[in-house]
């Protein structure tokens, strides 16, 4: 049970939220703000961080910008350290699979957008530099291809898909895939670069 908001839940002294019979989704929105406190929101993030990869119910930036807001790297070093491994696994498991099947992170623009809330994104372009085949290069064509490079985003993501580098990915690709039926996304994609 978490400790609900006195100001928003009327003049009840005290209320409690029942956390299984609470919609996750909203509980997310709430949690550390109107519901419960720190110590809530770290016994609560194991699920969320299951759910956001096993289900599409929650929203990947609202889960992942409590984090900021509740000081994460202040935490002690082992539970700091689940959370990078945590999204570590979720980046590698996104890349290495074309279309994403890992839950709410439906692309890899998602995944940056929503951890660029509360951390730098370059150690997960450093993980896409170095990881190669069919499948992380599809979701590089997917992100140029669909990005807004007008809008507001990571600023990381968008000078790292300007190198040449990049450029350079999505051609071989191309050559390497050319007989695909995803070739025309890698063509469009190096031509947008």
């Amino acid at each position: 049970m978490l400790d609900g908001c006195p100001h928003c839940r009327g003049s009840v002294l005290v209320d409690e939220v029942l956390v299984d019979e609470h919609d996750l989704f909203s509980l997310s929105i709430s949690l550390g703000g109107t519901i419960g406190g720190r110590d809530d929101v770290k016994s609560l993030l194991p699920l969320l961080l299951e759910r956001m990869v096993t289900s599409m119910e929650l929203d990947p930036g609202v889960v992942l910008g409590m984090l900021p807001r509740e000081e994460w790297r202040t935490w002690p070093e082992a539970e700091q350290e689940s959370v990078d491994s945590y999204l570590d696994a979720v980046w590698r498991s996104l890349l290495a699979a074309y279309p994403s099947n890992v839950g709410s992170f439906v692309d890899t623009v998602t995944f940056l957008v929503a951890v660029s809330t509360a951390e730098s994104v370059d150690r997960f372009l450093d993980v896409w530099d170095d990881t190669l085949g069919s499948a992380a290069d599809r979701h590089l064509a997917d992100t140029v291809n669909g990005l807004n490079f007008a809008a507001r985003g990571p600023r990381t993501l968008d000078a790292w898909l300007r190198r040449a580098t990049v450029r350079d990915r999505l051609y071989e690709a191309f050559e390497r895939d050319h007989d695909s039926n995803w070739a025309d996304d890698l063509a469009q994609a190096y031509d947008l670069l």
